[in-house]
């Protein structure tokens, strides 16, 4: 069994660094921060100082706003770097978008733009090219070095469950619902 802390954007650097040696210390797995820009600071600066500071912990935005935030292209060359400059210790957390989303008052991506974007994302950190969001030009990072980049997806339902279970190599369940309890305890 492997376990993951999660950070909030607000512990401050000096903590947030002293936390991520003790729980790598502890055992610990992964070290997640949560990724949403509205509510939190912006986790891919902090993920960046924490890896300079461990060794074998994985860490991973959980979850990464989603496919409507970022420009594709930003958010593959930012995970493409995060993981050359860990050896590979990065993960990707996907989801819709709800909070942040939500709080700008705008939808949430579909689950078919969110699979497309764990797509794209895997395509692009590897280093292979890829036409996206009806491109005419391939993108490629050809400066990246080949990292097969683990998608944890976070769904409910059994719809975002099914895209989970097809594009994803993990997953993401919010249980504090307590809709979300119950769906899950039928």
């Amino acid at each position: 069994m492997e376990f993951g802390i999660a950070f909030k954007g607000d512990l401050g650097m000096p903590r947030m660094v002293a936390l991520g040696r003790q729980a790598e210390a502890a055992g610990f797995d992964y070290i997640w921060f949560f990724d949403s820009h509205i509510l939190w600071s912006d986790p891919y600066t902090e993920v960046a100082v924490c890896m300079e500071h461990t060794e074998r912990v994985r860490f991973d935005p959980l979850v990464t706003t989603n496919p409507k935030v970022r420009d594709w292209s930003v958010a593959g060359a930012t995970f493409a770097v995060l993981a050359d400059m860990s050896g590979g210790r990065f993960d990707l957390g996907v989801g819709r978008g709800d909070s942040s989303m939500r709080v700008m008052g705008r939808k949430p991506a579909t689950l078919a733009e969110t699979a497309e974007f764990v797509h794209a994302m895997k395509t692009l950190v590897r280093g292979d090219a890829i036409e996206y969001e009806g491109s005419t030009t391939p993108v490629q990072f050809e400066w990246t070095h080949g990292h097969e980049l683990p998608v944890w997806f976070a769904a409910y339902g059994p719809k975002a469950l099914t895209t989970a279970g097809a594009h994803g190599d993990g997953l993401v369940v919010q249980l504090a619902d307590p809709g979300l309890t119950t769906f899950f305890a039928s």
